[in-house]
């Protein structure tokens, strides 16, 4: 059978291979009855979401395999579906206070609030499955207590600081001997990639996903693939514009490897450029900036999503615009920025003209 031909399919349907090839992997770790809660979610899930599912399961079940004496010689890929109804609801607790730290193979693991809410949302989804389908009378995942998230203050980066940054990936200012080496020729992917999460507020998996073609000058857009799959058009300014197309004068001067033709953004290897070498590029250029906050690529998005609120007011539009299915996430994580809004408004409406 030949191979398909990787050039062919975009980003996201490779990473979507990828994941499917992984998944299949650990399952032949878990226990033989996962695989159907796999299918069942098969068309409702993300590849992702799905690959990140059976990681925790496998954590899961590892970790009951090592602390439960009664499957202290089973290997987990021999466990049979009844030991969900053994496992009672405090187990799933002491597992939970477990991975908050622990030591494994060397390594040590931490876990916070939202890492642990996402490994007891796996398990509500795993055990909700077989209890849904009346494959087991009790779903003790249910009965332990989501955790507490404590709100996170938005960091986002003052006017100054951007323009620090930007100036910064043009001069090489502030970066080692070593980081000189490659920058004059990189420079200028650099501008436009970070001119580009700047000046869209795209997430780092939507920029590395894209393709040549997804870029429309005329219409000053580009087509992303949002969290979830769908596809959806972010429209950007002049900045953006002109970055974008000094970088692409290079672009089409480089010969790419085998299966990265149409990536946008490559790599100094000519490869497509991956979510990691992109938080190490901005890493690398934010210690160039002269501040406290710590600068990330998510950062770069509140910025440009505080700003997006601060210039229109309009929660739906930046909501739609950062491509949140649900505004409340938006009012969420710009709850404070709306106080003020609603605040500065209290003497919008006049009830009585003054005499």
């Amino acid at each position: 059978m030949n191979e398909p031909n990787k050039s062919t399919k975009t980003y996201h349907e490779q990473q979507t291979i990828k994941n499917t090839i992984k998944l299949r992997e650990i399952l032949k770790e878990l226990p033989p009855f996962a695989a159907d809660y796999f299918r069942g979610i098969e068309f409702t899930t993300e590849s992702r979401t799905k690959l990140s599912y059976a990681i925790d399961l496998k954590t899961f079940f590892f970790y009951i395999k090592e602390n439960n004496p009664a499957y202290k010689d089973i290997p987990v890929n021999q466990f049979t579906i009844d030991i969900l109804e053994k496992i009672q609801s405090y187990d799933i607790e002491e597992y939970l206070s477990y991975i908050r730290y622990y030591e494994k193979d060397g390594k040590t693991y931490t876990n916070d609030e939202r890492a642990i809410k996402r490994k007891l949302s796996a398990l509500r989804s795993f055990y909700g499955y077989y209890h849904k389908n009346k494959r087991i009378d009790v779903n003790p995942a249910e009965q332990v207590a989501m955790p507490k998230l404590h709100e996170k203050a938005i960091v986002r980066l003052e006017i100054n600081e951007v323009a620090q940054l930007l100036d910064n990936v043009e001069s090489g200012e502030k970066l080692t001997k070593h980081q000189l080496i490659s920058h004059e020729k990189l420079k200028t992917r650099d501008l436009a990639l970070l001119t580009l999460l700047l000046g869209t507020g795209i997430r780092v998996s939507e920029c590395v996903g894209l393709d040549i073609s997804d870029v429309d000058f005329e219409n000053e857009c580009i087509k992303v693939i949002r969290k979830g799959g769908y596809e959806d058009i972010v429209y950007f300014g002049e900045e953006v514009k002109e970055a974008l197309l000094s970088y692409l004068e290079e672009r089409n001067q480089i010969l790419p490897l085998p299966g990265n033709e149409n990536a946008l953004f490559l790599s100094y290897q000519k490869k497509r450029l991956t979510v990691r070498s992109v938080e190490k590029l901005v890493k690398k250029y934010s210690q160039t900036v002269t501040t406290l906050k710590k600068i990330t690529p998510h950062k770069l998005r509140s910025t440009y999503g505080t700003n997006l609120y601060q210039e229109t007011g309009d929660i739906y539009l930046v909501a739609d615009v950062l491509g949140h299915k649900d505004v409340n996430t938006t009012k969420k994580h710009y709850a404070d920025m709306l106080d003020e809004t609603k605040r500065r408004a209290r003497n919008a409406v006049k009830l009585r003209e003054k005499q």
